[in-house]
């Protein structure tokens, strides 16, 4: 049953980001249309500084999985009741604090955003942040019920709230938009959304996993042990708002919402491309802490390490090398004028992250080991050298230098430091990895060349002429691997599913 679940959960992930794309594609030219490009810059800034509340979680849902562990191995059944009831109280008093803190920010927000911004903006930002910060108060106790519904690898249910959820948002904000609610309307959808997926998750843990809280005899001792923990990943959470956030946050302050707006399109693609990484390696992480918690051999984390990142190579290798072909004409054709700027943007901002995102299971590798301090520190060290570097670019590139700025640590960080340290310190063999990796050099020639000499001689002005170009471009692509990169393990992913259905045909 666990198998078909993880073959549901990454089927599902994928459906998801399909549906995410697919939507994007026709809602969000729609909706920039509508918000113009000043109020989806506003959006834009005032998601990136309410992002931040993020953080009053200190990392402790990530812990959660980690100590769900232990007493799972231990059939301790009274343990993980109270494990329950603690990150309850804890996910609570955090949601309190988190509106506390909203209305301080509600009440100072001139100050936040400094000058940048018209009086009617700040009348808008005020609702936007106040519906935000709602939405960021009901996260934290519904990470208690959705972490449960991973460590109980129930990934189809959880994927099937994501696709839903996907589906229903475009769906349920476009009307809003049409009637002239504008980014109010937007975040009111969204919140909506987050309120009925955290009831569906409440419900689902109770008459299906029938999960327990235990608010009695608490081992407030654990919190010792979960605060060294978790800290580290706290550090790395702030990583995260500074390299995906701050860039907002500084246009706003030196260029104003144009340039938020612009920055925001490209970041929309890296959000849409950092999700469709995580689909599978998120399935993997109740196993990855398995092995661990069973003190098996690292073999077998390299193993999986380099099976799942091969996977994860295929189809992103696709995405990045299709938007570097295409990407030009299909911002202009999606976001329409004004947004030129964003593909260079998005292309700062995906071709560094693409290697670190084959390795994103190493991440809970390092949690499950409990090594994940060492990351989080140089990370975060990075993380500030990325503000200050993108200060003066952004002043001489504009989003394109928020977005070198970000790049240049990614490079430094992601890439470069961490696969010394997964050599060194984890214990996973990088150059099996890498040498595995190289394989599909020979698959991507073939794709490289015909994507050249389209954008040679191919004029590319007509949305039917973009779209025949990237349609054949993938099944070229799909092709050059299926024969020339992929093994048969990978191979079997794709034609198991398929010779069942043709079984039952």
């Amino acid at each position: 049953m666990q198998i078909n679940q993880k073959k549901a959960g990454v089927a599902l992930s994928y459906t998801s980001e399909a549906i995410k794309i697919l939507t994007s594609l026709i809602y969000t030219p729609i909706m920039l249309r509508l918000l113009g490009q000043s109020e989806y810059g506003l959006y834009q800034l005032v998601h990136s500084v309410v992002s931040y509340l993020s953080l009053l979680s200190l990392g402790f849902g990530s812990s959660y999985m980690r100590f769900y562990s232990r007493y799972k191995a231990k059939d301790d059944e009274d343990g993980i009741a109270k494990l329950n009831g603690m990150f309850m109280l804890i996910f609570c008093s955090i949601s309190v604090i988190c509106v506390l803190c909203g209305a301080v920010m509600i009440g100072n927000i001139r100050v936040i955003f400094g000058t940048g911004l018209t009086d009617a903006e700040y009348d808008i930002a005020r609702v936007l942040m106040a519906l935000m910060i709602i939405n960021m108060a009901i996260t934290f106790p519904n990470s208690v019920f959705s972490c449960s519904v991973t460590a109980h690898e129930q990934f189809f249910f959880q994927k099937l709230l994501i696709v839903l959820q996907n589906l229903l948002n475009p769906f349920l904000t476009l009307p809003l938009l049409i009637m002239g609610y504008g980014s109010i309307g937007m975040v009111s959808v969204t919140t909506f959304l987050t309120f009925a997926v955290f009831i569906s998750n409440m419900f689902f843990c109770f008459k299906k996993i029938h999960i327990q809280f235990s608010f009695h005899g608490l081992q407030f001792s654990l919190l010792k042990e979960m605060w060294v923990f978790t800290f580290f990943i706290f550090l790395n959470q702030i990583i995260d708002q500074v390299n995906w956030s701050v860039d907002k946050f500084l246009l706003g302050r030196l260029s104003g919402t144009t340039a938020v707006a612009v920055y925001g399109v490209g970041g929309q693609i890296n959000t849409m491309y950092l999700q469709l990484s995580t689909s599978i390696s998120n399935v993997f992480v109740p196993k990855v802490n398995r092995i661990v918690a069973e003190k098996r051999d690292d073999g077998e984390l390299t193993g999986l390490f380099t099976r799942v990142g091969r996977v994860q190579f295929i189809v992103l290798a696709l995405i990045l090398t299709g938007f570097s072909f295409f990407g030009q004409p299909f911002i202009k054709f999606w976001a329409g004028d004004g947004y030129e700027n964003a593909y260079y943007v998005a292309m700062l901002l995906i071709t560094p992250v693409t290697l670190p995102l084959i390795q994103n299971l190493g991440i809970e590798i390092q949690r499950a080991k409990n090594m994940h301090k060492t990351r989080s520190v140089v990370y975060f060290c990075i993380a500030i050298a990325n503000v200050f570097v993108s200060i003066p670019l952004i002043r001489l590139f504009g989003p394109a230098g928020a977005a070198l700025g970000t790049a240049i640590s990614l490079v430094a960080g992601n890439i470069l430091f961490m696969n010394w340290y997964y050599q060194k310190r984890i214990g996973l063999d990088m150059f099996y990895f890498w040498k595995s990796i190289a394989r599909f050099i020979p698959a991507l020639i073939i794709p490289a060349v015909v994507g050249v000499l389209m954008n040679l001689f191919i004029d590319m002005d007509s949305l039917i002429v973009l779209f025949a170009c990237i349609v054949v471009y993938a099944l070229i692509y799909c092709a050059s691997m299926w024969f020339l990169g992929m093994n048969d393990y990978e191979k079997e992913l794709i034609m198991g599913p398929v010779n069942k259905i043709m079984k039952r045909k």
